[in-house]
């Protein structure tokens, strides 16, 4: 019970929230409320940045917020990218690299669990720049909506949002390598000494 009661901290009550706006933000768009859905989506950004705020300069990091942390903004991305092309709001193309570096991290967990592998997930400062990227790039596409002015950044931003994901999809693809090999290498160590 003192763990529950440890975990559940205001970083991560942010990281919560953040989960519950997706399906609201997804329902906002499907309506095409595309003003609304870009508040929900501007809140969600900033419940992202203030929970790892707070989570680092107050000391509550925690477990439980490691794990839901990614996953809050992999949900809120992936079904942002996802609608938007549905809608054809943004290229398909752009959907399709963002979802395929996800199920490559995706996968690469679950190989490294069925190993036995133990590994700490920390996102690199690579992920973080594209996470940002693709939380801006949405956000701006939105904004181009009702402000064409703003339409100027979007072909910039949807190839620097590609360009990151592509890169931060090779980073964990040659770490997890590596990764994998010493991890494999050190199990098969183990089982020849006992």
């Amino acid at each position: 019970m003192k763990n529950a009661g440890r975990s559940i901290n205001i970083p991560n009550i942010l990281t919560i929230a953040r989960i519950l706006m997706t399906p609201l933000f997804v329902i906002l768009l499907m309506k095409g409320l595309f003003g609304l859905a870009l508040v929900i989506f501007s809140l969600a950004t900033v419940t992202d940045g203030l929970d790892g705020f707070i989570a680092r300069y107050f000391n509550q990091r925690t477990l439980m917020g490691a794990y839901l942390d990614p996953i809050a903004d992999k949900f809120l991305l992936s079904a942002a990218f996802i609608t938007l092309a549905i809608l054809t709001v943004i290229p398909a193309w752009l959907t399709v690299i963002v979802i395929s570096r996800d199920i490559l991290i995706v996968a690469g967990i679950v190989i490294f669990a069925i190993n036995d592998i133990k590994v700490k997930i920390r996102p690199s400062i690579v992920s973080k720049f594209t996470t940002a990227f693709q939380l801006g790039t949405i956000i701006i596409v939105l904004l181009g909506i009702y402000y064409p002015v703003v339409e100027i950044a979007e072909l910039p931003a949807l190839w620097a949002t590609a360009g990151l994901t592509i890169l931060s999809g090779l980073h964990y693809m040659l770490a997890g390598i590596g990764t994998l090999q010493a991890g494999l290498e050190e199990n098969s160590t183990e089982k020849k000494t006992e």
